[in-house]
């Protein structure tokens, strides 16, 4: 059974029924069967229930005539409205974030992947630890009876305790790890750029179709967590690196965002994201709110996006009108199963990285050729100059790349006895 619930604390939020179209996608992802959905308007939040007695009512006689074993909400609940609502209900009831944290669990592929989401599944459960164990709650008094003193329900907190504590240890070996890995990238002078967008929005197919990454595809949400890193070459000759990202949703669970802050890095620190957008899902405006705003919290908001609607060939006449472009670089519409358009979008995707690169005029000596070389591999040289002894070179690079190309020439100069 799942429930939906409009509260007025509500922002950019979508409409009631899609949300809980939305959740029976996610409840089916998790592998359960839907037998009814629940809705209410709540002007005031009942603080036992979340929804109003009647409602509880209406639910329970639903849930005894269903046969239903479960009950999914389309909110975050307390630990108490979890509970008063599990005693009203007399079956078991998860919220949207513990339905999602399943959904994570059951997609992680990586160590990495696994260690963020046992974290995130233990924090959420930490409150929600009820007083279900009572063998050693009572301790009489006196000599002899001063025994462990320590209830199930406190061995229980402690030992999730110790275990976050663990995984958190795990996990800061495995950021450090990854860090390295992107440090490394950093002095290979490559630009990155990311793949974001609403979960099931066709990012995994484009990556597939641009580096034949072979990342697992499927129409669920969430189908895949782990980032896929691969170079792509653009039409331009340069080289990037494309990742590609977990989907987001509308009201994403903050312990997931908390625990998969090393992976959003990877969107963070990008100089281009390609904002993917579900031009087939009637509420792909809202959509794109939601994204923004999950940009802006984990500090990708301000990063050089190329708005990108995707599935075309679903969307019949594309209503592109209606995209809002207030902050985006380019609109470049796509079919990433077809390939329509992808060409013009890696072409614009070259358009806006030479933006940020500088002109590089410098001269070489025979002996500096591999420096030659180097420009050729990772730049562009619009033009090149044999005079004499030298070779004179222009070239479009990145601003790092363009001090390590002048700092190998200081350090050549300096080994000559020369100053530049």
């Amino acid at each position: 059974m799942l429930i939906g619930v409009d509260l007025p604390s509500h922002d950019h939020k979508l409409p009631l029924d899609y949300s809980l179209e939305e959740l029976q996608r996610l409840a089916e992802t998790a592998g359960a069967i839907v037998v009814h959905k629940y809705s209410q308007q709540v002007r005031s939040v009942t603080p036992a229930t979340l929804i109003g007695r009647g409602k509880v009512d209406e639910i329970y006689a639903g849930v005894q005539e269903h046969h239903a074993n479960l009950v999914i909400v389309d909110e975050d609940l307390t630990p108490a409205q979890q509970r008063n609502l599990e005693n009203a209900f007399k079956v078991r009831v998860v919220d949207r974030s513990q339905l999602i944290l399943d959904i994570f669990a059951k997609r992680a592929r990586s160590n990495e992947g696994k260690l963020q989401v046992e974290l995130a599944q233990l924090e959420y459960l930490m409150p929600r630890l009820t007083r279900q164990w009572t063998h050693l709650s009572r301790l009489g008094g006196g000599i002899g009876t001063r025994g462990p003193g320590e209830t199930q329900l406190e061995v229980d907190r402690r030992r999730i305790r110790e275990r976050i504590g663990h995984l958190k240890k795990r996990l800061t070996t495995v950021e450090r790890t990854r860090s390295l890995q992107r440090h490394e990238r950093g002095e290979v002078p490559f630009a990155t750029v990311a793949l974001v967008g609403y979960t099931n929005a066709g990012k995994s197919t484009l990556m597939n179709l641009l580096t034949r990454a072979g990342v697992f595809v499927e129409d669920k949400l969430f189908a895949t967590l782990d980032p896929t890193t691969r170079a792509l070459r653009l039409p331009n000759g340069d080289k990037v690196m494309i990742v590609d990202t977990v989907g987001f949703i509308n009201k994403i669970p903050h312990s997931l965002i908390e625990a998969f802050k090393s992976t959003l890095e990877e969107v963070s620190r990008a100089d281009l994201l390609l904002h993917m957008v579900d031009l087939a899902n009637p509420l792909y405006e809202e959509q794109i709110q939601i994204i923004e705003k999950v940009l802006g919290e984990i500090g990708a908001g301000e990063i050089p996006t190329i708005l990108v609607p995707n599935k075309v060939d679903l969307a019949g006449s594309m209503p592109l009108a209606r995209l809002k472009t207030n902050g985006v670089a380019q609109v470049c519409p796509i079919s990433a199963l077809t390939g329509t358009g992808v060409d013009e979008l890696l072409a614009g995707v070259g358009q806006i990285l030479d933006q940020s690169k500088e002109r590089l005029d410098v001269e070489f000596t025979p002996g500096q050729s591999w420096l030659v070389a180097l420009l050729r591999e990772r730049g562009r040289i619009v033009e090149e100059r044999y005079d004499g002894e030298s070779i004179k070179v222009s070239a479009l690079v990145t601003p790092k790349l363009a001090g390590q190309i002048r700092k190998s020439l200081r350090q050549a100069h300096a080994a000559n006895g020369r100053g530049l």
